[in-house]
């Protein structure tokens, strides 16, 4: 490389620096400015919370999604009755995927978030306003804890969604869903909805401090498997297989 260009390449990187600076700024004063709103606003929602999780999915998402650079590109909705509640499993690339599902999904939904978010400033605030679940993470007892909740979540006629892998993926691959975290959908009788989520990873990868890149994420439903067979329940180890490989399959699809 000459040292021209050289020079060149490093005024990119200053400049992709900068950007990506003013980027986390916006998302910090966008996010603190909506959740504001939406706490102000929660005493007046009713006990489902319609309002505040309806403001995230209609304006705290797509102004974020935009704020990064993000297309978002969502397939699949027929596949679903969004009349009636179910559990959502989708692979799990960026912290950019809630923004995605929160704005691909048209009806109010809630999260699985790891116990450390409570304390996070905002975010914490508006998860636990909106009835957001928590988990502690690889403890059996809180394990068991969250699948009551989550199952009863549910069976009120709620939608909730969660990453099923336990983690982000650094490298595209999909773990194996892991079983147990699909017991509450068979507690509740309620559909287990595959979702794969595609180029949230390039858009805001896991490693390095913000570093975001416009592109496309592209969100695509898969088609809801049943919790009951013949009547009885299915084993949540084959759930979990079926649900995963399904996300497998529609990733390659969509590469």
């Amino acid at each position: 490389m000459s040292r021209r260009d050289a020079g060149r390449a490093g005024a990119g990187r200053v400049m992709w620096r900068v950007y990506n600076t003013i980027q986390f700024a916006f998302t910090l004063a966008w996010t603190a400015g909506w959740i504001t709103l939406a706490l102000l606003l929660r005493p007046f929602s009713g006990p489902q919370a319609r309002l505040p999780l309806r403001m995230a999915a209609r304006c705290w998402a797509p102004g974020l999604l935009w704020g990064a650079g993000a297309r978002l590109r969502v397939e699949g909705l027929e596949r679903v009755d969004w009349s009636k509640p179910c559990l959502f499993v989708a692979n799990h690339q960026s912290v950019i995927d809630i923004c995605a599902l929160f704005r691909a999904i048209p009806v109010p939904l809630r999260f699985l978030l790891k116990e450390e978010m409570k304390r996070v400033p905002f975010v914490g605030w508006y998860a636990r306003a909106t009835g957001m679940l928590f988990i502690v993470r690889d403890n059996a007892r809180a394990g068991a804890m969250f699948r009551r909740e989550a199952a009863a979540l549910l069976a009120r006629g709620h939608r909730l969604c969660l990453f099923p892998e336990g983690t982000r993926s650094r490298n595209g691959e999909v773990a194996p869903f892991k079983a147990g975290s699909l017991q509450a959908a068979i507690d509740a009788g309620v559909a287990v909805v595959p979702v794969a989520l595609h180029g949230a990873g390039r858009v805001l990868p896991v490693d390095g401090f913000f570093r975001v890149r416009p592109g496309t994420i592209r969100v695509r439903f898969g088609t809801p498997l049943p919790v009951r067979d013949e009547g009885r329940p299915v084993a949540r180890q084959a759930l979990a297989e079926r649900a995963q490989a399904q996300v497998v399959a529609m990733l390659r699809e969509l590469q």
